[in-house]
């Protein structure tokens, strides 16, 4: 096992800033996921741990080590491509084998990894296979082989399973989940799939235009995004967001106006918010629920279109008063038609504040029994 360090990383391509300072700490036998969108530089990110592209500037150490000079041999890591890679030519036993055999690894040693990561994986049936005569699930399964029987320091996955459809891609998280579990190995796993990220991670970093905007746990990412980004990045469906306005701030608290919401009262962090200025509010799709027209805090919602899987229900429209599209996810078939006007009660007290100009996080918390005509000081909660 090996911790990872990255110390100010920046990568430049002619005059383009790709990785913009990037700090990152990865602890012994930890499992980190990067995650964002495409062209975020998250697998350039990979690429300058494993040596494939070189940093501008900054520093990498892997076990305390530096190695940003190192090449990828001498750096203790092995990485698993979204691509097999696998030699068509070759069983799968000898594609298992034939990285050690160039290291001039004793036969017996290169024996003993190979029959060892073939047990960990299910593929002893299928040592004298050829790639052509595997399945995707089965190909995978000897690439990340092919980086076990190297017991490298640390593992880089990259988007390993874009490929795979999506039974197999459940599958193979689970397995990958097991295989670290078993192993203990520090591990990097690059994807562009939160539901990945959050299933797998013991940490995810978010990575934006070349910066990693939060790094945490994924509930900790999930329940306190810092910012608009974050927040609308992970969790699917995407959070729902309402433009609003701070309509004025006492003690801490704060009115806000939101067009369909009415006034709502909220604590938040007086450092960042100030009378007048645009926020927007933010609320999951399942933070929705059915209420009583007419009861505190019921807004309506006007239905444009439903899909049902069965097992949830996915509701497209609009809550009257205001023009932002709103998704509802509910946990169960529900009966709605076009058109609909339903009553709904919003989980006010999970909901997040942003800053619109910069989409900071305003630390916010929901007054519920503060009343918009009470005085915006009271200690009523």
């Amino acid at each position: 096992m090996a911790d990872l360090a990255l110390r100010n990383v920046v990568k430049r391509f002619g005059e383009v800033d790709v990785i913009k300072g990037v700090d990152l700490e990865v602890r012994h036998g930890e499992f980190v996921v990067f995650v964002g969108p495409s062209g975020c530089g998250k697998s350039t990110l990979l690429r300058i741990i494993s040596g494939l592209e070189e940093t501008t500037s900054g520093a990498i150490e892997i076990g305390g080590a530096e190695v940003s000079k190192a090449s990828p041999a001498d750096r203790g890591i092995a990485m698993v491509f979204q691509s097999y890679a696998l030699y068509p030519h070759m069983t799968v036993a000898q594609n298992l084998s034939f990285g050690l055999e160039n290291t001039r690894k004793p036969k017996a040693e290169i024996k003993a990894r190979v029959s060892e990561a073939a047990r960990m994986l299910e593929l002893e049936p299928y040592l004298q296979r050829k790639p052509r005569e595997l399945s995707g699930g089965q190909r995978q399964r000897v690439a990340i082989g092919r980086a076990i029987v190297r017991e490298p320091s640390v593992f880089l996955f990259d988007e390993p399973l874009s490929n795979l459809d999506a039974a197999l891609r459940v599958q193979m998280r689970a397995e990958i989940g097991k295989l670290h579990r078993r192993l203990q190995t520090t591990m990097i796993y690059v994807t562009h799939d939160q539901v990945e990220a959050m299933t797998m991670a013991d940490r995810i970093a978010v990575v934006n235009a070349g910066r990693i905007e939060q790094f945490g746990a994924p509930l900790e990412l999930f329940e306190h995004p810092v910012n608009r980004f974050v927040a609308g990045f992970i969790g699917s469906p995407r959070m729902n967001f309402y433009p609003g306005t701070i309509k004025g701030i006492r003690d801490g608290v704060a009115h806000i106006l939101v067009p369909g919401f009415g006034e709502l009262a909220f604590d938040v962090d007086p450092a960042l918010a100030e009378e007048g200025i645009e926020v927007e509010l933010g609320v999951r799709p399942t933070y929705f629920s059915f209420a009583e027209e007419g009861t505190p805090e019921a807004i309506a919602f006007d239905v444009d279109y439903a899909e049902s899987v069965g097992t949830e229900t996915y509701v497209y429209g609009k809550i009257a008063g205001n023009p932002a599209t709103t998704i509802l996810h509910f946990a169960d078939h529900v009966a709605v038609n076009e058109n609909d006007r339903l009553s709904l009660r919003p989980a006010l007290g999970r909901a997040h504040l942003f800053r619109l100009s910069d989409g900071k996080s305003l630390k916010a918390v929901y007054r519920p029994q503060t009343s918009p005509m009470m005085a915006a000081g009271s200690e009523t909660r």
